[in-house]
């Protein structure tokens, strides 16, 4: 029975598999992105747009060098990634710690989630990137790319640890009593039983806030980083066009897609198993 309703939610969400819903799907995109397509092409301002924002000499000119400012972008998103993955599992441990003598840790970590979930990140870049540095504090980084990071893994990690949190509360108290019948410490309970379960059933949303991370690496620039949104502008104030932006949007588009894709797949990979197993996950 399960297979029939995941055959069917399948055919809604797809559109259907056989030919004549393929076809159908696949006219109706072409016919819409045609008649965009037109609007756009046909509108009066059109040539001023496309010598603006896709010129082909500035496109060749400009991508290898935005291309490579975009290497930064990546490198500062693969360690901040990290980086959150970590600090933020530790804020959702603390924040779960029972008893009293952990009372003021808690208190320190709902603090730590408010207040940066609060503040809006590029004000965060804005604070530690410009104000750190100018402390010059002796055996304290100064480099504007490092407090850069600092600041989205501190932003960031507030909202994954909610995630988290969200991933720990999720499994059943049984899980916890089974593990102490067997022997083991609180700790190992929640390392060895509560943790992976909760980390493997947030998987998707976790993989949504590095999405986001991904782009918001671009705020960087505020402070004088030069990665590719920064490289983008001293193109595009070069040659006064907007090309190199658009090379820059291309560049995240390419990475960030995929990673979108990957999601999805995850979210139905997950909802099937679930229907397999009768919604018991």
């Amino acid at each position: 029975m399960s297979a029939e309703v995941e055959g069917h939610r399948g055919s809604r969400i797809l559109g259907g598999t056989d030919a004549r819903y393929a076809a159908i799907a696949t006219l109706s995109t072409l016919v819409v992105l045609g008649g965009l397509t037109a609007l756009v092409v046909t509108s009066p301002g059109w040539p001023s747009v496309k010598e603006k924002f896709f010129n082909r000499q500035e496109f060749q000119y400009w991508f290898s060098d935005v291309a490579h400012a975009f290497v930064a972008n990546v490198q500062v998103f693969l360690i901040a990634e990290v980086l959150i993955l970590i600090w933020a599992l530790t804020i959702a441990v603390i924040r779960g710690l029972p008893g009293p003598v952990f009372f003021p840790l808690r208190v320190l970590a709902v603090i730590y989630t408010d207040v940066f979930r609060g503040i809006p990140t590029i004000l965060v870049v804005y604070l530690l990137g410009f104000g750190v540095p100018a402390l010059q504090l002796s055996g304290v980084p100064s480099s504007e790319r490092f407090w850069g990071t600092v600041a989205l893994v501190l932003v960031y990690s507030a909202y994954v640890a909610e995630v988290y949190r969200a991933g720990i509360d999720s499994v059943h108290p049984s899980q916890e009593a089974a593990a102490r019948s067997l022997g083991l410490s609180r700790w190992q309970s929640l390392r060895h039983v509560i943790i992976p379960q909760a980390v493997r059933r947030v998987i998707p949303p976790l993989l949504n806030d590095f999405i986001g991370l991904q782009k918001d690496t671009a705020l960087l620039s505020v402070i004088g980083v030069v990665e590719v949104f920064r490289q983008a502008e001293l193109g595009q104030a070069a040659d006064f066009n907007y090309t190199p932006l658009v090379i820059a949007a291309v560049l995240f588009i390419a990475i960030t897609i995929p990673q979108a894709r990957f999601t999805d797949w995850l979210i139905e990979r997950d909802r099937r198993r679930q229907l397999a197993g009768g919604g018991t996950g």
